[in-house]
């Protein structure tokens, strides 16, 4: 008999108006150890996370009343960093960009495998939490353009202005600044973070690249800071030079 791994205490909150889907969910993440709550839309959801507090939020986008993206940009409006993975049916990329620009954590299009959901809330979970990035460095600040890295508060300001950083996004900038100007693939990326036996996947080293990208770039899609080396990977450049001109 297989052992299931232990997640007692792990609630994942799956908000969608199909109750179908939502039975069959509850099903299945509870055979695999977690505790499932439902609710049918967005309405009531900051409340609702004030009474209790999942480990992670599975959200449709498309639903009656509050949407998906309205839900989330109230939570992230208010500084609230719960994990969120998007789930929707619509063919246009454009919602799922923008879930993912106002702080969604992975998105899933419909109709979907529960196999595939549950790895994907596995990773998002894993890269949440970050254990070796949780521990203070009694270590000098790292400045940057306008920016400070706090390793002793695990921090990031720009201008003396605190920006809000997940624990992943806090340990990726780290790896980032600890191998400046040297070019990560996203491969080394998850070793070493995660560990080689890691099944996070490059699409979640993706958006916290891009998230990083849009706290430090007025236009992310032109990167001073975190640049693309084509083919290779990804290069932390200080003084915001192109990558190109500093690795040859």
């Amino acid at each position: 008999m297989t052992t299931l791994p232990v997640r007692a205490n792990m609630k994942i909150l799956v908000v969608d108006d199909d109750p179908d889907l939502r039975d069959l969910l509850r099903e299945y993440l509870s055979r695999h150890g977690f505790s499932v709550a439902v609710m049918h839309d967005g309405d009531g959801l900051a409340a609702r996370l004030e009474r209790e507090r999942p480990a992670l939020i599975v959200l449709d986008l498309m639903m009656p009343k509050v949407d998906g993206l309205t839900a989330l940009r109230d939570l992230r409006a208010r500084n609230d960093d719960v994990p969120v993975i998007l789930l929707t049916a619509r063919s246009d990329e454009i919602d799922r960009i923008v879930g993912l620009e106002i702080g969604a954590d992975d998105y899933l299009g419909k109709p979907f495998s529960p196999r595939e959901l549950l790895a994907r809330i596995n990773a998002v979970l894993r890269r949440r939490k970050m254990p070796d990035a949780a521990v203070p460095e009694q270590r000098e600040n790292y400045t940057f353009g306008p920016f400070v890295l706090d390793f002793r508060s695990r921090t990031l300001t720009r201008d003396a202005q605190l920006l809000t950083l997940s624990d992943g996004e806090y340990g990726l900038l780290r790896l980032l600044v600890n191998h400046a100007m040297q070019v990560l693939s996203r491969e080394r990326i998850i070793e070493l973070l995660y560990g080689a036996d890691s099944d996070v996947n490059d699409r979640g080293i993706d958006v916290q690249i891009w998230r990083l990208r849009r706290l430090l770039d007025e236009d992310a899609q032109s990167p001073r800071f975190i640049q693309t080396v084509r083919g290779r990977g990804y290069i932390f450049v200080p003084d915001g030079q192109r990558a190109d001109m500093v690795t040859g």
